[in-house]
């Protein structure tokens, strides 16, 4: 992949031509104006749905003055970027302003308050308003691990107030709180009375939650659940690939039921170490505004062209397994650079995707301060705002992207919360049905369903902050 860096200049010079007439003058506190300006100008230089926008249009505004009289109407900087966003609900739901860019970078990078315990939210069964919890997985040496918080573990109150759709966010988001376990029949939670208190501190994941190997008669699988696209873990990624291989693994389970994205540059190293494409094969592309395009274009076309890597970004060998046939879990909670994974994969290898749905996420985002060139070096000392919008799609090499609803499964099941199972183990229901597949060859009769069909309403990742993200990005890559 080209480097964001090296397209840099070529931005910088459309950003001077289309916004020479906003200028910013830095104040010793930085004013709600002075923020409003420089959100009006990355988004009408970056944004990738810019076309849709009729206030983004570079000659909507004469002066800095008619720029600021129109935004004296959003009195904060997150109205005002809010009112540029287009079609929220459905085609942008992910770009995102924030306050303070180094929360920013640091939940980039997998850091953040944390008790340990991911979970996922779910609809009471024939209930319009309640939700319980499950836990997915705990953190090792994490406040929920000391605590003994584990795998299928259900709550129904936090800090004794019953869950709904509509306060989940408010009880989830202190630093303390503490749940009150449930059992589950019918997917119907009723309490047990004992209660749990969690505490979050600062914590950095490991995305490479378990990495083990299978033998199942004569096939040797290798298990893989990777829960986030951090390129600072890439090095450890490719180790686990070596771990595969010097175990002779023929056949693999990528599980990303719970990954919400990350780095581009780290899913295209995931790609190519399953699959060992050549460097001269097309991973993906991609497409920005129709200006930042024209310009890629004119300069230098090969730069929207992502490929496959031999080597991680440190210069290391990939440990590449070869294969031609990939299982890969996924669920509703599958996002972004998972799913890049998936369909980028698509036109090259078997992908057999076992569970649910995916998130429906094709777009990647960059990092834009508030300096002279949109790089955090420069940045106005002013103010830590931020922004994170959606700047290019993403195409694979057969022309597929657009998946709003998602990528569909070639094995429907969903999680059954009333017997969640232990990650990794062979008995586990999602990677039951991956084994089964490799033992049958993929005949007909391996796709199943279970009983209730659940409502997933949220769930951890979607509650951190950019938790469900795909970003190209100069401070990370």
């Amino acid at each position: 992949m080209k480097k964001y860096t090296k397209h840099l200049t070529i931005l910088v010079v459309l950003s001077v031509l289309l916004t020479s007439c906003f200028k910013d003058n830095d104040d010793t506190f930085a004013s709600p104006i002075v923020v409003k300006n420089f959100i009006y100008r990355a988004m009408n230089v970056f944004y990738l749905h810019k076309p849709d926008v009729p206030v983004l249009a570079n000659d909507r505004f004469a002066t800095t003055a008619d720029l600021e009289t129109f935004h004296q109407q959003f009195p904060t900087p997150e109205g005002f970027f809010e009112s540029l966003i287009f079609d929220r609900p459905r085609t942008d739901r992910f770009s995102v302003i924030v306050r303070d860019y180094v929360l920013l970078e640091q939940a980039l990078s997998g850091q953040g308050q944390s008790n340990g315990m991911e979970f996922g939210l779910v609809g009471v069964n024939g209930n319009p308003t309640d939700v319980f919890g499950y836990v997915r997985y705990v953190l090792p040496n994490s406040n929920a691990a000391q605590q003994g918080v584990s795998r299928g573990m259900i709550f129904s109150t936090v800090s004794g107030v019953q869950l709904t759709r509509a306060n989940f966010r408010t009880l989830l988001n202190p630093l303390s709180y503490t749940i009150g376990l449930a059992n589950l029949n019918a997917g119907v939670p009723t309490s047990t009375g004992q209660t749990i208190a969690l505490t979050k501190v600062f914590l950095q994941e490991d995305p490479i939650h378990v990495a083990t190997v299978i033998q199942e008669g004569t096939n040797t699988i290798g298990y893989l659940m990777y829960n986030s696209f951090l390129p600072q873990f890439d090095e450890q990624l490719n180790s686990a690939f070596a771990m595969f291989r010097a175990q002779g693994v023929t056949h693999l389970v990528l599980d990303l039921r719970y990954n919400g994205g990350g780095s581009v540059n780290t899913a295209i190293i995931l790609s190519s170490l399953i699959s060992g494409n050549p460097t001269t094969d097309v991973f993906a592309t991609e497409e920005w505004n129709p200006e930042i395009q024209q310009q890629f274009l004119s300069s230098d076309p090969t730069s929207l062209t992502n490929f496959f890597k031999d080597r991680t970004n440190g210069g290391t060998a990939l440990a590449s397994l070869n294969l031609s046939k990939v299982r890969i879990i996924t669920s509703s909670s599958t996002a972004s650079a998972s799913e890049l994974v998936i369909n980028s994969l698509e036109p090259y290898t078997n992908v057999v995707q076992v569970g649910d749905n995916t998130a429906g996420k094709f777009q990647a985002s960059i990092t834009l301060y508030d300096s002279p060139n949109f790089r955090r070096s420069g940045a106005n000392p002013a103010h830590r705002y931020a922004l994170q919008p959606l700047v290019f799609k993403t195409i694979n090499s057969a022309g597929v992207t657009d998946y709003f609803d998602g990528l569909a499964p070639d094995i429907a099941l969903n999680e059954n919360f009333e017997n969640l199972g232990v990650l990794g183990d062979p008995g586990e229901p999602l990677l039951r049905a991956c084994l089964d597949d490799i033992s049958q060859n993929g005949r007909p009769g391996s796709s199943r369903t279970s009983g209730i069909r659940y409502e997933e309403v949220s769930g951890s990742n979607a509650l951190k902050p950019f938790g469900n993200e795909m970003w190209k990005n100069p401070v990370f890559e």
